[in-house]
């Protein structure tokens, strides 16, 4: 079953993301440069048709890639993502997609694990995340998801800087596809550092 994922559906998500995640001014990001704009994209993926909207464009990209047997992401950004996939995914063809979530450090107790879901060893996954900045995020979640012996199929972003992610991932031999770039925003990106 294809998914659809059309115009209507990406202006949506243009627009919630504008209204909702997008803010101008003078901002300090996580690599420590400035940047003229800031999203915040938990404001629309914690949202009931920011999920829905990412949701199907996650599974839209899953189109590609059947042999893909879970989705997952280091958390905060990746959490609702997941969630929203594996909401939809059974009305949408996937009934037996899994999902996990990669902990930014081992569990200091328990089970001690880094990635935590029924995650099999040996599986085909995506890897998600809400903004793609150079990617280091979802390259952690890259290399966590490696050490249990899983191929990553693909990296998906709800959105797309465009300061460096896709060669980054390139650099490493991953697929990329995200669902908006900061550009479908009117927002131009900042240069290269």
């Amino acid at each position: 079953m294809a998914v659809e994922w059309n115009e209507g559906h990406r202006g949506s998500l243009v627009e919630l993301l504008k209204r909702d995640s997008l803010r101008v001014g003078q901002f300090t990001l996580a690599s420590g440069r400035s940047s003229h704009y800031y999203i915040d994209g938990r404001k629309v993926t914690l949202g009931a048709e920011g999920a829905r909207l990412i949701g199907r464009g996650v599974l839209k990209v899953l189109d590609d890639h059947p042999e893909i047997a879970a989705v997952g992401g280091l958390t905060m950004g990746a959490d609702p993502i997941v969630g929203a996939a594996l909401a939809l995914a059974p009305d949408l063809g996937r009934p037996e997609l899994r999902g996990f979530l990669v902990r930014k450090q081992a569990k200091g107790h328990g089970t001690g694990n880094l990635v935590e879901g029924p995650l099999e060893p040996g599986s085909t996954v995506a890897i998600v995340d809400d903004v793609a900045t150079t990617g280091g995020s979802s390259l952690q979640a890259v290399d966590a998801v490696e050490a249990l012996g899983c191929k990553v199929a693909v990296v998906i972003a709800v959105l797309d800087r465009l300061e460096g992610a896709a060669a980054n991932f390139a650099a490493r031999g991953l697929a990329f596809r995200s669902l908006l770039t900061i550009r479908d925003l009117g927002v131009e990106p900042l240069p290269p550092a």
